[in-house]
């Protein structure tokens, strides 16, 4: 099971500059992204709407300026949409530039996001604009964020070890926040990665604090209370159940941190697109986990 460093926040104050006299504004959106969670489905290769939306600003840099981002929702969930206001002094240079880098990024992408949407709208013209310098620190920042697998098991085939997920960026208001979900099963990688972020980040002058350590739970392939488990579920299926680890926090790492000596499992129903608008759960498996659990408790020792 996985570690979760349950944050990475860097913060960072800008002076804004003014808006370029003729100026004019447009609306980025990058949308229709499939999310999903950011452990569970770190390896499928899904769209980071973060990583997106500033690979387009990196694109379309020498022509325009950033005016605000607002990118992802939830920390433990892969962001799904971004939006960001820009200035420009010439719009066919910036719809140009728009049209290459979201033909790259769509044609990329056809497989693994059918949803994806990349717009460039007209906008009101905004207040005020990062400086220069300040932009390319944010763009050149985020682009060196590590996102996805870092690391997989070299014990468990399949599983991933150690990741990261851009999940939360948002230029407002004379302050940048930006937020990533670390995870691992080994306590010293998740600590590797999350320097690795730490120093990329303060190299671009943001303050950054790592919090919120989630404990992991490492699998116990002899684990006692598994086999009576799997002989219940055997008994009552005629099946092998699925036995299998996972790249997720689960709260079985939280009571085997105060009680170590204690053997655990964790089951449950099958959930699709968990931490996204899609997340659902199958009917039909909850009735089998229902069923299985009502046995369990039949089985209890006594004492």
């Amino acid at each position: 099971m996985a570690r979760v460093r349950r944050s990475s926040s860097a913060r960072k104050s800008y002076q804004a500059a003014p808006v370029a006299e003729n100026a004019k504004a447009f609306r980025i959106t990058v949308k229709g992204l499939r999310g999903g969670h950011s452990g569970m489905d770190i390896h499928r290769g899904f769209g980071n709407a973060n990583k997106m939306m500033n690979r387009i600003l990196f694109a379309l840099s020498p022509h325009i300026s950033i005016a605000q981002i607002d990118g992802g929702s939830l920390r433990n969930a892969i962001p799904r949409e971004s939006n960001a206001i820009v200035t420009c002094t010439d719009a066919t240079q910036v719809q140009v530039a728009f049209a290459q880098i979201t033909k790259q990024i769509d044609d990329e992408y056809r497989s693994t996001e059918g949803g994806l949407e990349l717009l460039l709208d007209d906008a009101e013209l905004p207040a005020s604009v990062l400086t220069d310098n300040e932009q390319k620190n944010l763009i050149k920042s985020t682009y060196a964020i590590h996102n996805g697998v870092f690391r997989m098991s070299p014990d468990i085939d399949d599983l991933v070890e150690t990741s990261n997920s851009l999940a939360r960026i948002v230029v407002k208001d004379g302050e940048i926040k930006i937020s990533c979900l670390t995870r691992s099963s080994v306590d010293s990688g998740k600590m590797d990665l999350a320097y690795q972020l730490k120093s990329g980040l303060e190299l671009g002058g943001f303050e950054v604090e790592l919090s919120g350590s989630y404990p992991g739970w490492k699998p116990n392939p002899d684990s006692a209370i598994l086999k009576v488990m799997e002989g219940i579920y055997a008994d009552i299926f005629d099946q092998k159940p699925n036995v299998m680890a996972c790249h997720a926090g689960l709260e079985c790492g939280i009571l085997g941190t105060n009680y170590p000596q204690m053997d655990m499992i964790s089951f449950g129903p099958n959930i699709r697109g968990a931490h996204s608008p899609d997340e659902r759960v199958s009917i039909s498996s909850t009735q089998k986990y229902w069923k299985y659990l009502l046995e369990i408790l039949k089985n209890i020792p006594k004492k």
